[in-house]
């Protein structure tokens, strides 16, 4: 078992990023941190982390899953645009992989199209709203929603729970 998580090269969430190392470390999951930048990713309060993997070179045959941690750097990157990482979350999609979306990055899956019908926890962003509207997903205020193999979480702050419903659909216990 593992799991891919990306961050922003900046101005990811350091709290997210954290906090995702510990829940995956107590059920003894294995994970790589990826990002776009072959430097060291800086978090918002000043973390600082080397990435494991970079996601070019990300195959998903590696992985049983992919979370997209938020924060600023989702959109001071504007990454939500940016066609490989769009790519890469189509092929674990497609690949019936779990896709997990922190806060702000639900940008990012609905920009990927892979959020028609479904139920979307979203952020207090407006844009996230009308973006997940635009590709005909349904935004709601639930702390997170979990669709087949699609996870998208409101905040860091409740994503406990939905961690643990994702790892339990691979199989953890």
């Amino acid at each position: 078992m593992k799991i891919l998580i990306f961050i922003a090269p900046n101005d990811y969430k350091d709290e997210t990023l954290e906090k995702l190392k510990l829940i995956l470390g107590k059920w003894n999951v294995k994970y790589a941190i990826s990002s776009y930048s072959k430097k060291e990713c800086r978090g918002y309060h000043g973390a600082v982390c080397m990435p494991d993997v970079n996601t070019n070179s990300v195959s998903t045959e590696d992985y049983d899953g992919l979370i997209i941690a938020d924060g600023k750097g989702i959109d001071s990157y504007k990454l939500y645009d940016f066609r490989p990482l769009l790519d890469l979350v189509l092929k674990f999609s497609a690949s019936k992989k779990q896709v997990c979306a922190i806060g702000n990055s639900v940008k990012v899956l609905a920009r990927a199209n892979i959020v028609k019908g479904m139920k979307v926890a979203t952020p207090d962003d407006e844009e996230a709203k009308r973006l997940v509207l635009l590709f005909h997903g349904i935004p709601t205020n639930d702390v997170y929603a979990i669709n087949d193999n699609i996870s998208t979480i409101r905040d860091s702050n409740n994503m406990d729970s939905a961690i643990l419903e994702m790892l339990s659909r691979l199989g953890v216990k």
